[in-house]
């Protein structure tokens, strides 16, 4: 069992769309038994969330942006498939944008637009690309049925991110396909709370939904297409000379995720890394490249960096005492207030002293997380025994990441010694015992130089 997933770029026209389908035919030409996953078509999750906001704003004209994502559906349905053929897609479609339609006018009637409704509201994306396709398959010939994920992945209330209940899931995802024969098309990024509530598995959680299905039914690849020739040695648009990662270790491809690198989405691993299922990206619009095969254990490399990645803007968070040297739990504290309040932390830094602790975070959270840390530490503030919390904006991280660097020496030298060279002052730097990964911020406007 494959199974593929296609990115938003890869749904977004019928000429992409066109693509997206020879592969699939290929495939089954090939007497390959394959699960596909489809996002939503280009721009469309986006365009929805301005929708909805729109709605909430009381703003009439939502519905004339309603109506141009609804022509953009049409479009594919009448270059796709035969006219003697449309007219059921057609119905099937605007029977979907009716159902839009009708959620967005109670968003502007009550005017509120709440997570648990944006996630329904998006939900539409994926729903309407996938159903259209496998119409289009089906006009084909090719024996496919709409699977809507939301029917097999369940989650727990967190909307925008649920977390997903792998016992319930993995259950329903074998029943589900032990039952079916026909290529199955399923919606990417959506899933269900157990009382059948619409979620969402995080932006990008498509690859996500690849994933945990191909988890399940212990699938020999996953492969990821998408608009690019792999992972890459560093962003293209920063670096010229970039080049594209022929085989890396799932260690590596977190790290490098994690670190920025968007052509796969960090927790979209994680089913996978414990199957130990091979992850395949691939170019959707070139086909015949072989791509980055994505394992448990990589092909040696020639070098010891397997990629350069980074993070463009990053909050610096800084606390410092003396009342902090040698007193226990104070990272436990900090650290523990910062998780309740949902503050995510990027790159930690301590001093062996103890007299300070430097944390990243997301620039947005900068303000809250000031809060939170001075009132769990408003006692040793007013005491004197901290002096404050510090945050420093306009910041980036870059990491070096590659399993080579446990073998080599001299690599951290190489690193502070070529950004010295070239002027670029390092305010703050992580590295794990794992040698897997070398994190330095600097200035944002030192970035693409450093890079």
């Amino acid at each position: 069992m494959k199974v593929l997933k296609f990115g938003g770029t890869s749904v977004g026209s019928v000429d992409s769309i066109k693509t997206v389908i020879e592969i699939l035919e290929n495939n089954i030409a090939k007497g390959e038994q394959i699960a596909v996953v489809f996002s939503a078509m280009g721009g469309v999750t986006n365009r929805l969330i301005e929708i909805g906001k729109m709605a909430a704003a009381g703003n009439a004209e939502y519905m004339e942006f309603l109506k141009v994502v609804e022509e953009r559906h049409f479009v594919v349905v009448r270059g796709m498939i035969n006219v003697k053929n449309q007219s059921s897609t057609f119905a099937a479609v605007r029977g979907l944008f009716n159902e839009l339609g009708d959620i967005l006018k109670g968003v502007s009637w009550i005017r509120e637009l709440s997570e648990r409704t944006l996630d329904l509201i998006m939900s539409f994306g994926e729903r309407l690309s996938t159903l259209v396709i496998s119409e289009i398959l089906k006009s084909r010939g090719v024996a496919a049925e709409f699977c809507d994920a939301r029917n097999l992945i369940h989650t727990n209330a967190t909307y925008g991110m649920g977390d997903v209940d792998f016992e319930i899931t993995n259950k329903q995802i074998l029943e589900y396909f032990a039952k079916r024969s026909a290529l199955q098309c399923v919606t990417g990024f959506i899933a269900s709370t157990g009382d059948g509530i619409t979620t969402t598995l995080g932006r990008g959680g498509s690859d996500y939904t690849a994933s945990i299905i191909g988890a399940a039914l212990d699938a020999s690849v996953i492969e990821i297409w998408t608009d690019v020739d792999g992972m890459m040695t560093a962003d293209p648009r920063k670096v010229a000379n970039a080049f594209t990662i022929p085989s890396i270790s799932y260690a590596e491809a977190m790290e490098l995720s994690h670190f920025g690198a968007k052509v796969i989405y960090p927790p979209s691993l994680q089913p996978a890394f414990a199957k130990n299922i091979t992850l395949k990206v691939l170019n959707t619009f070139n086909t015949d490249f072989i791509g980055t095969f994505v394992q448990k254990a990589a092909d040696k490399k020639d070098y010891a960096i397997t990629g350069i990645s980074s993070i463009d803007e990053i909050a610096l968070v800084n606390i410092q005492g003396s009342g902090m040297i040698g007193v226990a739990g104070i990272s436990g504290r900090l650290f523990t207030a910062l998780s309740e309040n949902n503050i995510s932390v990027i790159l930690i830094s301590q001093a062996s002293s103890e007299h300070s602790i430097c944390f990243s975070i997301d620039p947005k959270n900068a303000i809250k997380a000031r809060e939170v840390l001075e009132k769990e530490f408003s006692h040793e503030i007013s005491l004197g025994y901290i002096d404050g919390i510090s945050i420093e904006k306009n910041l980036s991280i870059i990491a070096i990441v590659g399993e080579g660097m446990k073998k080599s020496t001299g690599v951290s030298g190489k690193l502070f010694s070529v950004l010295g060279k070239n002027g670029i002052n390092v305010v703050a730097t992580a590295q794990g015992s794992s040698e897997l990964n070398i994190s330095v911020v600097i200035s944002k406007s030192d970035l693409s130089k450093a890079l």
